[in-house]
């Protein structure tokens, strides 16, 4: 599903991350602590893990995504017409990964991904999402008020710019491709993986 930002309205604001805990992760944190209190856990290992996660693999996988759409323009073909199996390809499968859409920002247009109803998130390509992802506010204003979410995240578009917002579901998630930097045409599919951030590859962000 997707929407545009001609009918919407900045209505309240809001800090990322600033929302109570919902009774899920109140449930999480109170096994962690009990697991760590019966010394079955290390906190230290626990947070790497978490952090591998979250800011290492899945990043990371999506990261050699867009790079190789850049670098590569028969994979970038691929990639638009079925994410899923081009994703595929580089070897990036597994649950919340299985039906893929990729959407590509051009000088026209900027796309933004949410998930108005709980917190659909492609795993596979950008491992764990960030809180900010899974909050309410941010739930609901990417919708009512995508420019102003954006600027939130320090980013102001020109009002000729599109912003289109596409909402994930159980059945088909999204994987933004940012525009590729200007400067770029000599750099490695690596190096040019360096330059792709996980805000990027969701939207609220522009490299």
């Amino acid at each position: 599903m997707t929407h545009d930002d001609s009918d919407h309205h900045h209505e309240h604001d809001h800090e990322h991350g600033q929302h109570p805990p919902s009774d899920m992760e109140l449930r999480v944190k109170a096994l962690e602590f009990l697991l760590v209190e019966k010394g079955l856990v290390d906190p230290a290992a626990l947070d790497a893990i978490v952090d591998h996660f979250e800011h290492k693999v899945g990043p990371r996988n999506g990261a050699r995504v867009v790079a190789r759409a850049w670098f590569d323009p028969a994979y970038r073909a691929r990639l638009m017409e079925d994410a899923t199996a081009a994703i595929a390809e580089l070897g990036y499968v597994g649950g919340q990964g299985e039906h893929m859409m990729a959407v590509e920002n051009t000088a026209g247009a900027h796309n933004m991904v949410v998930c108005t109803l709980c917190s659909c998130y492609p795993w596979p390509v950008l491992g764990l999402p960030p809180v900010w992802y899974k909050s309410a506010p941010y739930r609901s204003r990417a919708v009512i008020d995508p420019r102003g979410v954006l600027a939130d995240f320090g980013v102001t578009l020109p009002d000729e710019i599109e912003v289109r917002v596409w909402d994930s579901t159980a059945e088909l998630r999204y994987l933004v491709i940012p525009e590729r930097p200007a400067g770029t045409e000599a750099l490695s599919e690596d190096q040019l993986a360096a330059l792709v951030t996980r805000d990027g590859m969701i939207g609220t962000a522009r490299l």
